[in-house]
């Protein structure tokens, strides 16, 4: 609520829609500093709230942007990305969620794993099949993004119950005869793949931003408890075997940052960033791990402690 009516939720949407007009480059620093301060459960909390409405921004008709990008900036209008299935998780090309065409309207059905945020939202980027992939030309052919409602009649949202991440449900979807306008197809159909990636990307790019955030946060905690820890009367800093692995993993966080940060820029001028993303969010999430670790380790046993 409270980064809703800050405006950070509009960070990336255009000031016509009552947004900031920023890129993700924009949205990257913010989210890293997020993490900085609240970790993973914080930025969990709100970036998809940032990223996930950009197949929209970018795809939607001029009617969809304007009913309903206003609400999601306020914070009103909580939104959801369905994508992910039981049998289909980076496979997106074989999922077997179907949307029939029935005159102004498509029927879908099927279901959905891992969805983020659904016991609050009322909307939600809805990946379908309207093509089955056997008869498509190619596989990356034949979907279609909907902007549909979570109808509690026809949508069951049962949640999961993870080891972590406790900030943000994520849920199991069952979809059952779910009548959607052809007036809310994101884009055209069967062309829901590519726009798809215009909500991956920013996503990979974000959470590689959270990754980086994560591991500055642990190792600042790491080097000032370095500097104030004495043992054999002098700072334990002054040891390579304590100095050595932060100044490493200073200089992968760096690395990572730069990554992230060109990956933005390519996104924000609309160039492909597919690989750049991946890299970012592979190279970010290995040296804010491994930053962690080692400030764990740099606490010895009272890294082991909560209070500390």
């Amino acid at each position: 609520k409270a980064i809703g009516e800050a405006g950070y939720l509009g960070i990336a949407i255009p000031e016509e829609y009552g947004g900031s007009g920023f890129g993700i480059t924009e949205a990257a620093l913010l989210m890293g500093e997020v993490a900085y301060c609240g970790a993973m459960n914080a930025a969990s909390a709100i970036h998809l709230g940032i990223f996930g409405l950009m197949p929209l921004v970018k795809h939607g008709t001029e009617d969809l942007k304007r009913r309903h990008l206003p609400r999601a900036i306020s914070g009103e209008l909580h939104v959801s990305f369905a994508v992910t299935e039981p049998d289909a998780g980076n496979d997106i090309t074989h999922i077997k969620t179907f949307a029939r065409r029935e005159g102004d309207n498509y029927v879908v059905n099927g279901r959905k794993v891992f969805i983020t945020k659904a016991q609050e939202s009322s909307k939600m980027l809805l990946l379908t099949r309207t093509t089955l992939v056997e008869k498509a030309a190619k596989r990356t052919d034949g979907m279609t993004i909907f902007f549909a409602n979570i109808d509690r009649d026809a949508v069951e949202v049962r949640e999961l119950h993870k080891l972590g991440r406790h900030a943000v449900d994520t849920n199991m979807l069952f979809i059952d005869n779910l009548k959607v306008s052809a007036s809310d197809v994101v884009g055209r159909e069967g062309g829901g793949f590519r726009i798809l990636m215009d909500g991956l990307n920013p996503e990979r790019i974000l959470v590689a931003a959270e990754a980086v955030g994560m591991g500055r946060a642990a190792l600042d905690r790491a080097v000032k408890y370095a500097k104030e820890r004495n043992v054999f009367g002098r700072p334990i800093g002054q040891n390579q075997a304590i100095a050595h692995p932060l100044a490493d993993s200073y200089a992968k966080l760096e690395v990572a940052q730069l990554m992230v940060m060109k990956a933005a820029w390519l996104y924000d001028q609309g160039k492909p960033c597919g690989p750049e993303g991946n890299i970012a969010k592979l190279r970010a999430a290995d040296a804010g791990f491994e930053a962690c670790d080692r400030a764990v380790q740099t606490f010895g046993g009272y890294g082991y402690m909560q209070e500390y």
